[in-house]
């Protein structure tokens, strides 16, 4: 009786084994099912196999857009032709009551876990990260992503583009990596990690490695066409080791959020085709997405916010920037449309596409207002705080779009492109921040084509779709951590159904405390100051008032109900308290700005003294020495060969914002460059040579107590003055370009060495040190 009582416990532990592979990743070690004897012609070898998903299970793809209102493109009444996001809509379903957050960080982190942005630590953008379990910008162990979910069920896994979901402090070569991408579930990752690049200059990694582009802006080179050929040689290279693995790639791509740089042929398309203003573009917008049924039958055009002018009253001299700045930006839309077009293109011909899911979001939140109410020749000023007034763009119209440009639009046409609602990106509480078009396509396993679904949903929702799909179940553990239970609810019962009744009745909405709760078919709603004011934020918010719209009636959140339902407003306002406390939503915060100083994050004061060695240090600056408006000293240790050096020293930023101290002509030179203000740029010269052999090289800045963060910089020569100059305006941050010791890669600083390539030094720098005083 014994022999039959083990076998049945094997098959048991070998049953329970199965289902626990579901649920707790990653997978256990597979059993030796093989003999072993003395000697191997006597034993039977089990080799283990390779872990597999099941049979037929679909490929994955989530092509994430960036900064595209509801209004924006033309598979969605849009006047930009999106041809490519048409045709797949007319073989699969459009989404029109589909959710973001209203900001990136936090739809990402969201989009890829499963739960709210809250739940994920990511209740803002990562920059702005405090101390508080829903805003640490920290992802939590305790909620894995959907590529370590597909990953540890057999499915190969790579990220192109933008991912903004690091902790900031991680953005550097001492990691810790487990919160890059490819700490996070995927196997590859090529794009860059912060907020937004330059799309000519890119700050590219390759995993967890930076690495140069791989041509210049002269030979043809945007970021968007640049991950487009990655993501489709990974899956060809992909399939071409394993012809039946299925993969899931994750495509976000740094368009359309400023800077938008735009091929001049593609601008070109749309010269004049916005004359008519943006009142009238809305107007437009939402007659054609009512004469396609996008929009419901007597769905409302919202009006336009107090303090945005009307175009009939934009100045004339005004008129011709705006125009070109919208001209870009609609170039920029249908540019990145192409592309996705060919990765598309690429999985049709190989066969590839009718088992494909293809989740198409159309932007992680709405159209962007950060080009301010006059649009921005540089929206890294503006989000800097620095206008550069309507006359710097006049005087470089040509210029826009492309590599000396980094323009944003007015905020008129950011909301012209979330026609039909009200506001925009950042703004939470009303649909023209949180609202954006989603295509699902997947001829393989959805049979309606070329239908519209109108249930509500969020973009939480994703994962369990994609779980329900694939025959997996939700993980409760991953790498020994409970998980915390996803969040959203999938979407897989309306792919064939669209009189379906919604399985989504809640969603809070929340983004530095503009509000929203939706529950069964109302929402509530507060919305607190306007996006594009930039300056501190009051503690009001707690007072500001609540809207009230029945949405199953109302589509675009045009007929305020509040005052005459009173006890409505105050049901839902207790709702979302309960929401909030439940997704670690409190405390509130209003501060903007403030939160950018790093002893939020850090919990302590940040470092004053910063020392590095050799002529090869490269870090985002946000991790390297923090040093301009503060009083501070450099001093480098150098050894010049006999017949001089030259290059830089060290210096962080771009072409458009930073500071540079470099040796050219014997003699130590600093150039500070601020958005080429008149007036404001700084260059200062030293009066003396750098001598050959040991020396020291460097420069004190003292500053003036000025509200621009100006101030005296006097160069040093072996400790002695060696000439100084009046910088009148100094900046916290740079840009997107990295803090370096020994070069000045991706772009030049100062026009002086702009011919020079990196103008690496030619000395040795045996240690360079940055004190604050």
């Amino acid at each position: 009786m014994r022999a039959p009582l083990v076998a049945f416990a094997c098959v048991f532990v070998l049953q329970a084994e199965v289902s626990r592979a579901q649920t707790s990743l990653p997978q256990n070690d597979p059993p030796f099912t093989g003999k072993i004897a003395e000697t191997y012609d006597a034993s039977q070898p089990s080799y283990p196999p390779p872990l597999r998903a099941k049979a037929g299970s679909p490929n994955v793809l989530i092509i994430l857009l960036d900064d595209v209102g509801f209004g924006m493109c033309s598979a969605f009444g849009g006047p930009v032709p999106t041809p490519h996001l048409e045709k797949l809509a007319e073989n699969g379903l459009s989404y029109t009551r589909f959710h973001t957050t209203a900001l990136c960080s936090p739809t990402r982190a969201a989009l890829l876990a499963g739960r709210n942005h809250h739940s994920v630590a990511t209740g803002v953008i990562i920059e702005m990260g405090t101390g508080y379990p829903g805003y640490t910008g920290v992802i939590p162990k305790s909620t894995a992503l959907v590529s370590q979910m597909l990953r540890d069920n057999g499915y190969a896994t790579s990220m192109f583009g933008k991912w903004h979901n690091t902790p900031e402090q991680d953005i550097s070569p001492a990691g810790p990596f487990d919160r890059w991408p490819t700490g996070l579930g995927f196997d590859y990752f090529y794009g860059f990690n912060q907020g937004e690049t330059h799309q000519y200059y890119p700050m590219l990694y390759r995993n967890t490695v930076p690495v140069p582009q791989p041509k210049s802006p002269e030979e043809g080179y945007h970021f968007t066409e640049d991950m487009t050929d990655e993501a489709i040689a990974w899956v060809r290279n992909t399939r071409a080791a394993d012809r039946d693995k299925p993969w899931f790639c994750y495509f976000s791509t740094g368009a359309v959020h400023a800077p938008h740089h735009t091929p001049p042929d593609w601008q070109a398309k749309f010269r004049g085709a916005f004359d008519h203003g943006w009142d009238k573009q809305r107007e437009l917008t939402h007659a054609q997405q009512l004469a396609t049924g996008v929009i419901p039958a007597g769905a409302k055009l919202t009006p336009r916010p107090e303090g945005l002018p009307a175009w009939d009253d934009v100045p004339e001299e005004a008129k011709p920037v705006y125009l070109r700045l919208m001209e870009n930006y609609a170039g920029f839309m249908a540019h990145t449309d192409h592309h996705i077009g060919r990765l598309i293109d690429s999985l049709d011909a190989s066969g590839e596409l009718d088992n494909t899911l293809v989740f198409y979001i159309v932007g992680d939140n709405g159209a962007s207002p950060e080009g301010g109410l006059q649009g921005t020749f540089s929206e890294l000023a503006s989000l800097l705080g620095i206008d550069l007034g309507l006359e710097s763009t006049i005087n470089r119209l040509d210029e826009i779009g492309g590599p000396t440009s980094e323009p944003h639009v007015p905020v008129g046409w950011a909301w012209a492109m979330d026609a039909p609602f009200a506001w925009t990106k950042q703004v939470a509480s009303h649909f023209g921040g949180t609202r954006n078009p989603l295509v699902v396509h997947w001829p393989k396993g959805i049979r309606a084509r070329d239908e519209l679904r109108t249930q509500f949903h969020h973009v939480i929702d994703v994962v369990p779709t994609i779980l329900e799909a694939c025959g997996l179940e939700e993980p409760t553990e991953v790498n020994g951590i409970q998980q915390k239970p996803i969040e959203g609810v999938s979407m897989l019962y309306s792919f064939d159904d669209a009189e379906a009744d919604d399985q989504r009745l809640t969603q809070y909405f929340e983004m530095k405390c503009n509000r929203a709760i939706y529950h069964d078919g109302w929402v509530a709603c507060s919305r607190f100051g306007v996006p594009w004011d930039r300056g501190p934020r009051s503690d009001d918010f707690v007072n500001a008032p609540w809207e009230l719209y029945h949405i199953d009636e109302d589509f675009s959140q045009a007929n305020d109900l509040a005052e005459a339902n009173p006890t409505k407003v105050a049901e839902l306002k207790q709702k979302f308290s309960e929401e909030a406390r439940k997704y670690n939503v409190f405390p509130l915060d209003p501060r903007f700005t403030e939160r950018f100083d790093p002893k939020l994050r850090l919990g302590a004061d940040p470092p004053t003294s910063w020392t590095y060695y050799g002529n090869d240090v490269w870090l985002p600056e946000p991790v390297g020495p923090q040093l301009f408006p503060r009083p501070h000293m450099v001093t480098a240790k150098v050894v010049v060969p006999d017949d001089g050096a030259e290059g830089v020293i060290a210096c962080a930023g771009s072409f458009s914002i930073g500071w540079s101290l470099f040796v050219q002509d014997g003699k130590p030179r600093f150039r500070y460059t601020v958005f080429d203000m008149a007036g404001i740029d700084a260059n200062i010269d030293s009066t003396r040579e750098l001598p050959a052999g040991e020396s020291t090289v460097g420069y004190r800045f003292t500053p003036d107590g000025s509200e621009t963060g100006g101030g005296r910089l006097e160069l040093l020569v072996n400790g002695e003055p060696a000439g100084e100059g009046k910088i009148n305006r100094s900046l916290f941050r740079h840009g997107l370009e990295p803090f370096e010791v020994g070069r000045d890669s991706i772009t030049a600083i100062a026009p002086a060495y702009r011919d020079r390539g990196d103008f690496e030094f030619t000395g040795e720098i045996e240690e360079i040190r940055f004190e604050i005083n």
